[in-house]
């Protein structure tokens, strides 16, 4: 009866406004991207110490993203967890042109996953710096990360520039729809002990 109920109110009082941590190694345009989505426009930024955060509206539909923009300098990567608690998505933010680092960042996206506050996270990844020479493609990139190995979440590659906004509107379009997806999904009732 109380999934019933609770179903009934997410129908008539959807929820609008969802937190995204938003995560990557250092330089990999994170702040960049959240001005971006924010402002509509490229913005002078400094590396990171703490947190941005800032409220995005989706395009085209009634929600609103509340993006938590965490340091992504390796002594601050430990305080990530801090940020996780009621968190819907997790956007990570690559450096398309940084391959020496892919397998950092792969480690990092796998323990960040597996924290309990994260398990029912869509991910969006960003493969940002697009516009560079030399950078890994959508493909390559997937496979550096070995995302095909990522069964716990849903997961989406997004090609993107920050400087230019190219891809990014499409990422948060993603996100929107796997959220909503999510809410309307029937409950599943808890399975007896057998």
């Amino acid at each position: 009866m109380g999934n019933f109920f609770s179903q009934l109110w997410r129908t008539w009082f959807p929820n609008n406004e969802y937190k995204i941590v938003m995560v990557g190694l250092d330089n990999a345009g994170k702040t960049t991207i959240l001005y971006r989505l924010h402002l509509g426009e490229a913005v002078k930024t400094v590396p990171t110490i703490g947190c941005n955060v800032e409220q995005v509206k989706v395009p085209d539909s009634n929600l609103t993203f509340e993006i938590w923009d965490l340091a992504g300098q390796a002594n601050l990567r430990p305080s990530w967890a801090a940020y996780y608690a009621a968190t819907h998505a997790v956007i990570v933010v690559a450096d398309s042109t940084d391959r020496a680092r892919i397998g950092i960042l792969r480690q990092e996206l796998f323990k960040q996953l597996a924290h309990e506050d994260l398990a029912g996270a869509c991910v969006l990844i960003y493969a940002n710096k697009q516009d560079l020479a030399g950078a890994m493609s959508v493909p390559e990139l997937s496979e550096g990360l070995d995302l095909i190995s990522l069964k716990s979440h849903n997961w989406q590659v997004q090609a993107s520039c920050a400087l230019s906004g190219e891809g990014l509107l499409e990422g948060l379009k993603w996100v929107a729809e796997e959220l909503r997806r999510k809410e309307t999904a029937p409950a599943v009732p808890p399975q007896a002990p057998t």
